[in-house]
């Protein structure tokens, strides 16, 4: 690491050295704590935090010697919690209900970097990490991989406006402990667990007969708050009958029980700020507006902090395409859910939020510019992008294996594209494979083979795909950030920030 010798003699003096063969500069990252100078830095495919100067951050930061005045030191776990520890802008936090907030879910580690520079100046937060345990194992990915994508990529951009890392759509108590421990700044808790699948579709004489096992006191209470009550909620009028009580009670008491206990045992206890949030979205289950009005009221009654709350809207949100369904419609149910939120004072949130783009100005416009969308493998899908313009053999050969494997993904994401409509490759040249990225079908194609692709391996034991695949995009870092920046801006344009 000799030749890394002028750059680090120059963030000596505070000066910044300027791109050379081999070395990228990430001249945003220049801090200073004291007497110690740190700056990021790329040499060939590594990035380093070069680090110079006397001092405790110096000597914490772990590094390999250079010549004697100064060190690299390496993107790891230990690192990234002592820049956390001294720049504060480089650890999540909370947000709260006062602000829109987007989850920009990042599959690969990489894609933060866009994601800040399009959130710079807007109305609006990034939760830049946020990754479900099912998209964690999918990749062979961990919770702190996560933190510490985002964290560097926060330290590379001197971002200093906020971020916010969720534990995306965890259902285990075990897994809220740790994510908690690990320091998220938000917890989204998947009580699809809890909710009985086969109610909503039940007839009045199954609910009645189920009903029959609620414990008597849970009836009563019910009862006596709720049936044949009518709530006022900014102008709407909420009822209960005993058939829409009864079936709203089977529906949701175990999650909102479950809920209570989680935030009571753990989001409570915290002794920082946490965004809570509820979903009752990953469910067959629509979520009509008098059951989120039940979940809600019991929840705020209960003493939970809700932050923002998911329904399970009317229509499709399938992964990576626009809002399939009646519009007018999920305008009406959405007016409605926005009316609710306000009322209980939390963020309404919209997952499966990505290329939604049909119904973004009707969710900006009902929530008044206050909500929380979740985003995912859009990003993924913009790096297919990339690679499908700079290395066609490799898309060519990914594309191929999606195909093959697409069954074998419907173990884990419900889309439904008509694969059959998808050109075939041997019809498409090179310079045309990126408009596969503009197909519906071919688009969920890799959209749900993500984690397919990234893990296969050969009968070497030898990845097929992926060391390729990050090379190619560490080599097009500039390209993935740039259709990132256009990608998610139109999201944000769309939803009026």
């Amino acid at each position: 690491m000799e030749h890394l010798l002028p750059t680090i003699d120059l963030l000596a003096q505070g000066k910044i050295a300027s791109d050379s063969a081999g070395l990228k500069v990430y001249k945003e990252s220049h801090t200073t704590s004291d007497d110690v100078h740190l700056l990021m830095v790329k040499d060939q495919a590594e990035k380093y935090i070069l680090a110079t100067g006397n001092g405790q951050l110096y000597d914490d930061l772990e590094g390999t010697d250079i010549g004697g005045k100064g060190k690299a030191c390496p993107l790891t776990y230990e690192n990234r919690l002592v820049l956390n520890r001294y720049f504060d802008y480089t650890a999540p936090r909370a947000f709260g209900t006062e602000i829109a907030t987007i989850g920009l879910g990042d599959r690969l580690g990489l894609a933060s970097p866009g994601h800040i520079e399009t959130v710079k100046g807007k109305e609006i937060k990034p939760v830049l990490a946020q990754q479900s345990i099912r998209e964690l194992t999918l990749t062979n990915r961990s919770m702190t991989d996560m933190l510490d994508a985002a964290a560097f990529a926060v330290f590379q951009e001197g971002y200093k406006g906020g971020y916010g890392a969720d534990g995306d759509h965890i259902k285990e108590e075990s897994d809220i402990k740790y994510a908690l421990s690990l320091g998220v700044s938000m917890i989204t808790l998947d009580c699809s667990d809890q909710i009985d699948k086969t109610i909503e579709e039940a007839s009045d004489e199954v609910i009645a007969e189920e009903f029959n096992n609620v414990p008597e006191e849970v009836k009563q209470r019910y009862f006596d708050k709720y049936l044949n009550k009518t709530f006022e909620v900014n102008g709407l009028s909420l009822s209960f009958d005993e058939a829409s009580l009864m079936r709203n009670i089977l529906l949701y008491d175990e999650a909102i029980t479950y809920t209570t206990h989680i935030y009571n045992e753990y989001i409570s206890k915290e002794d920082r700020a946490i965004d809570f949030e509820i979903s009752i979205d990953e469910t067959e289950t629509v979520t009509a507006p008098i059951s989120h009005f039940f979940v809600a009221n019991e929840l705020i009654e209960r003493g939970v902090t809700v932050v923002s709350l998911a329904p399970r809207f009317c229509g499709e949100f399938q992964k990576g395409i626009d809002y399939i369904g009646d519009v007018e419609q999920f305008e009406v149910e959405l007016r409605e859910h926005a009316l609710i939120a306000e009322h209980f004072g939390y963020k309404l949130s919209i997952h499966s939020g990505s290329d939604k783009f049909m119904v973004f100005p009707i969710i900006a416009r009902y929530t008044k510019g206050i909500f929380h969308v979740k985003t995912a493998g859009t990003n993924w899908l913009e790096a297919i992008r990339v690679i499908a313009n700079v290395n066609p053999g490799l898309y060519r050969r990914m594309h191929t294996f999606a195909l093959e494997n697409f069954e074998e993904a419907l173990k884990y994401y419900h889309v439904t594209p008509d694969l059959d409509s998808v050109a075939s490759l041997d019809n498409v040249s090179d310079d045309q494979l990126a408009e596969y990225m503009n197909d519906d079908a071919a688009r969920q194609l890799f959209h749900v083979t993500y984690g397919l692709i990234l893990t296969a391996k050969d009968d070497k034991d030898e990845f097929v795909f992926r060391d390729e695949f990050f090379k190619t995009l560490d080599e097009h870092e500039d390209d993935y950030r740039a259709a990132l920046v256009s990608h998610i801006g139109r999201h944000i344009e769309l939803l009026g920030l």
